[in-house]
């Protein structure tokens, strides 16, 4: 058994956890994750939850931990990017009095810790290879040796693992051991990018506004409609962390005009250079009268945007100093040859 105060430490309340209707949201993406949840709820399992950082990989672990039979038993969770390799090993399976130097007595592991319970390891990529082998073991038999230790012990819980990176190519570039990567993938979750839940958005966000309200003791801000259709324009490259983010910052600030004004800016300006990137790529699948058309309005307005710096358009389009001078100095000529005046910055 546990000591009472480490049992008590890892309790997940459900209560603090979002409603199933923010974290799953409406698309088809998500709610297909949530069935396959109900499907492996009360099993042991492993599950491997894969997205981009940001999307919620560990509030997915904690939902599954707490409808599963284990729920009252604790949810333990190690993040194998945030620790050093060195310390990795003790962290997992703890260690024996005088096994090294500091211990002056034993220390229970996380996988002990998490007996009876789930143990979730984030960024599991991040693991060095040894570690794996010893962490394959214990997937494959449920045994186990505290460092420094000659007893072998068991534990009995369940594994989620995460990672924001594609594991297939991880074990083609031999940073995870591809016999790790077939066993805790056994049932695979991938998370949608916040960009392809828009539609999830305002709810969302009443969620959050409504939970840092009560945090940072603030009164609760009314966001208007121009700035809900700003927030499901943006394509929040960093997820609902980056979400979380901007709300918290209406939250406190208690004035979402600024915020707004800054958003519609990012917009803009994200839109304006996809457009013209858009329009200067689909400009070399043209016909040549159309193509000097296309590719003398993309030009024309980054060049604009910039205030005619051509080394910084260049950049934006994605193409060489060298091969946009060349471009201008054709399109130039073209006007020329058309009676037209050219363009201002080739005069």
């Amino acid at each position: 058994m546990m000591p009472a105060e480490i049992d008590r430490s890892f309790r997940i309340d459900p209560a603090d956890l979002p409603g199933e209707a923010i974290i799953f949201g409406s698309t088809p993406a998500m709610r297909e994750i949530r069935s396959k949840i109900d499907c492996v709820l009360f099993s042991d399992l492993p599950v491997l939850i894969q997205g981009e950082s940001g999307t919620g990989k560990e509030v997915i672990a904690r939902f599954l931990h707490t409808r599963s039979n284990r729920h009252d038993a604790p949810f333990v969770k190690l993040n194998c990017a945030a620790i050093p390799a060195s310390l990795l090993e003790s962290e997992l399976f703890g260690y024996e009095r005088g096994s090294r130097d500091g211990a002056a007595g034993d220390r229970l592991g996380l996988i002990e810790m998490a007996d009876g319970g789930t143990l979730f390891l984030d960024e599991i990529a991040d693991m060095g290879r040894e570690l794996q082998g010893k962490l394959l073991r214990f997937l494959q038999d449920g045994s186990f040796t505290r460092i420094g230790g000659s007893e072998e012990r068991r534990g009995q819980i369940r594994v989620i693992c995460s990672s924001n990176i594609n594991l297939q190519r991880a074990v083609d570039s031999g940073a995870l051991r591809e016999d790790l990567f077939y066993r805790i993938e056994v049932v695979t979750l991938h998370l949608s990018a916040l960009r392809d839940r828009k539609s999830d958005i305002p709810q969302i966000c009443e969620y959050l506004l409504r939970k840092l309200s009560r945090q940072f003791r603030r009164r609760i801000p009314q966001l208007n409609p121009v700035t809900l259709h700003l927030l499901k324009q943006w394509d929040w490259p960093g997820n609902l962390r980056e979400l979380e983010n901007w709300v918290a910052r209406a939250v406190i600030l208690g004035d979402d005009q600024a915020l707004s004004a800054e958003l519609k800016r990012q917009v803009e300006s994200a839109g304006r250079n996809g457009i013209v990137q858009a329009d200067f790529d689909r400009s070399k699948d043209l016909s040549s009268q159309a193509a000097s058309t296309a590719a003398a309005t993309a030009i024309l307005r980054v060049l604009q945007a910039n205030n005619w710096d051509k080394r910084k358009t260049a950049k934006d389009l994605k193409v060489s100093y060298r091969a946009l001078l060349s471009e201008l100095h054709d399109l130039g000529e073209s006007k020329r040859r058309k009676g037209n005046r050219g363009f201002p910055y080739l005069q």
